[in-house]
């Protein structure tokens, strides 16, 4: 009972951001869950196994709000679902210490764009354009499908953020369609990782407490947006995942960094986070004060589960 209690609160904890970002649950449940100790391939189809739930009443939810570009869906949740099921394939092959390194190294880059994106940026949704092409939609599905099941989720961090900046699409129906598709990309990562895993090896304390921590904070996400601006969130967010999976990066068997040279970086790393914080705070203080034209002041665009 211990564990499926500390499980649901990693739950919490991935919901909260995501439900506050519209991203990122897959890669801070997973980061939270390699802290730990999981094992790098358990750890991500634990955490796919959770998010069929938590993704389905999401694509349910936009799609009974109007929420869903279909045509966006089928394009990219397709190419997706594939790049999952190859991407979990080739996790589960991987020598366990090769995977932890694997993993870092893509979750390090997940988290650092998050925390560059969200410092630097915030989350501009504000451009509207013409219809997405396949050709766009095609290729992103893909690589998002793939980093989405080796690091244990990277399809809202990819996928939402490019059809956002791509401004061909109303915010609404980017973070609807996205949501809806992850749905397909879980289930074929989960099928991935099950087909090669087998069923005996889940823990299933881990992927229930993951779900109903998540299903159950999810109606008071909302809240901790009033409490946190988004752009804060993000810088936040992104900089304990570069930092944690820096630490498993120095931590590797198949990495030999002295024991300076990782407080160096450490203290680095905690540096420019501080210092990312700080900035978003002010920057969202400078945005909040200022009000933009039709949009009155201290409001954000807020989004929803991906």
């Amino acid at each position: 009972m211990q564990k499926l209690v500390m499980f649901a609160l990693v739950g919490v904890a991935a919901q909260l951001v995501d439900g506050s970002l519209g991203m990122a649950y897959g890669v801070t449940s997973t980061t939270l869950l390699l802290m730990i100790g999981t094992n790098p391939a358990m750890a991500s189809a634990m955490v796919q196994l959770a998010q069929l739930g938590t993704t389905a009443a999401s694509g349910i939810a936009h799609h009974s709000f109007g929420n869903v570009d279909w045509r966006v869906v089928r394009n990219i949740a397709l190419p997706g679902a594939v790049g999952a099921f190859v991407g979990a394939t080739l996790l589960v092959n991987m020598p366990v210490d090769l995977a932890k390194v694997v993993m870092a190294v893509l979750l390090l880059g997940l988290g650092s764009y998050l925390l560059v994106r969200f410092t630097v940026k915030g989350f501009d949704s504000s451009r509207v354009g013409q219809p997405v092409g396949r050709r766009f939609l095609v290729p992103l599905g893909g690589v998002a499908g793939f980093v989405d099941a080796t690091a244990g989720g990277g399809w809202g961090p990819i996928g939402t953020p490019a059809l956002l900046a791509n401004g061909r699409m109303e915010p609404r129906k980017v973070i609807g369609s996205v949501s809806t598709s992850e749905f397909v990309v879980t289930l074929a990562a989960s099928v991935g990782f099950l087909t090669a895993l087998g069923l005996s090896g889940i823990q299933w304390q881990i992927v229930v407490g993951l779900l109903v921590g998540g299903v159950v904070v999810a109606p008071f996400a909302a809240l901790l947006v009033k409490v946190i601006p988004a752009r804060m969130l993000g810088s936040l967010v992104g900089g304990l995942i570069v930092l944690t999976n820096t630490r498993t990066l120095i931590n590797a068997d198949l990495v030999a960094v002295p024991g300076g040279v990782a407080v160096a970086a450490y203290v680095a790393i905690a540096a420019v986070w501080a210092a990312a914080v700080r900035h978003s705070w002010r920057a969202h203080r400078a945005e909040t004060s200022t009000p933009r034209e039709g949009v009155q002041e201290g409001s954000e665009t807020r989004v929803t589960h991906l």
